[in-house]
């Protein structure tokens, strides 16, 4: 698990493989995800102790100049953020849903992480721009009170960046939508 984790979005697929060059040549840092998401972006998330990945995350952002789209750099990630991303969460019966969905891929993870430090969810999904137009959403359960808690603060950060598409909070989710969403 990485302590602190950091990403750059391009608009650019040639250019976004020169900022993830550049961020991993930067500081020791480990590479997650370097790749393209739809429609035609570019995606590096890296990740590692705070200050080699500060140094890469700033370097990063250097290159990207103006194919960057979004960025995000998070020294104390929530322990949910990684395994909601890589769809690796256990399945539970919880009482709510909570979706947050945004423009962009890091907007997504910083929404995910600043609900799941806000009250006791489970980050069930998070998906980023693949096969959604270059949208991001986190899928978000617990109690409803908690639930709407965790959507207010992520849909905050989102909306802060004016990256925010729509939050919702679903109490009592139906027991055929469960078995589709948990």
């Amino acid at each position: 698990m990485h302590v602190a984790i950091a990403a750059v979005e391009t608009s650019s697929i040639a250019q976004g493989t020169v900022v993830g060059d550049a961020m991993v040549k930067q500081a020791e840092v480990t590479l997650v995800e370097a790749c393209t998401l739809s429609p035609g972006k570019y995606w590096v998330l890296i990740g590692g102790e705070v200050g080699p990945v500060r140094s890469a995350y700033a370097r990063g952002v250097e290159v990207a100049g103006d194919t960057l789209l979004d960025s995000l750099f998070i020294p104390q990630l929530h322990e949910w953020v990684l395994p909601a991303l890589r769809g690796a969460v256990p399945a539970r019966d919880e009482d709510a849903l909570g979706v947050i969905e945004t423009l962009s891929a890091a907007s997504a993870i910083i929404a995910a992480d600043r609900a799941a430090k806000t009250a006791a969810v489970t980050l069930r999904d998070l998906r980023l721009a693949n096969g959604l137009g270059g949208k991001g959403f986190v899928f978000l359960t617990g109690e409803v009170g908690d639930v709407q808690a965790a959507v207010e603060a992520g849909r905050a950060e989102a909306l802060q960046k004016g990256l925010l598409v729509r939050s919702v909070v679903v109490p009592r989710l139906h027991p055929q939508m469960k078995e589709r969403v948990f």
